[in-house]
């Protein structure tokens, strides 16, 4: 399976949402060359670095409305749900399901970051959302009702169905 690296593909145009993303991407690549001293070290920073940077991305879709009930938001729990049991399974000595675990980030990351994070720079761009400040330089353009679902047309607007879709997959 090839490594997964940055590429402009990868770039939404929101810097501060780049950087982030380019960091998750140059930790992963880090953990998936990792000789089996190094691995579960790596692998722990990584899923530090993810937790913070999923936390960072939920509090800017609850800020501007985006709401932080969305499948987006689940989908970050389960992500990190899943990291997280990694470690336990590493500690345990399974370093192989770290492994396949890493290989499968790399998969996951370009899908989600070019769907459901393009989706969130969009709407921060949108609102004028300052990712570093806070500020909202447009509050006209927020929505009125809390936006539901991911946005998608594949999305359930009601959260508890995607909610359970997610749980379950």
């Amino acid at each position: 399976m090839p490594m997964l690296q940055w590429t402009d593909s990868l770039v939404l145009g929101l810097p501060e949402m780049d950087a982030t993303h380019h960091e998750f991407v140059d930790l992963l690549t880090h953990v998936v060359s990792a000789p089996d001293a190094t691995l579960l070290p790596l692998w722990r920073e990584l899923v530090a670095h993810t937790d913070a940077h999923f936390a960072r991305e939920d509090r800017w879709m609850k800020t501007t409305g985006f709401s932080s009930t969305n499948c987006h938001t689940t989908q970050h729990q389960v992500v990190l749900q899943v990291m997280r049991e990694g470690d336990k399974r590493g500690s345990a000595g399974e370093l192989a399901v770290v492994r396949q675990m890493a290989d499968e980030l790399g998969t996951w990351f370009p899908m989600h970051a070019q769907a459901m994070d393009a989706a969130l720079a969009l709407h921060l761009r949108n609102v004028g959302y300052d990712p570093v400040s806070g500020q909202v330089t447009m509050p006209h353009a927020l929505p009125t009702e809390v936006i539901h679902g991911c946005g998608g047309s594949t999305c359930s607007t009601d959260d508890a169905p995607a909610k359970e879709d997610a749980v379950s997959a």
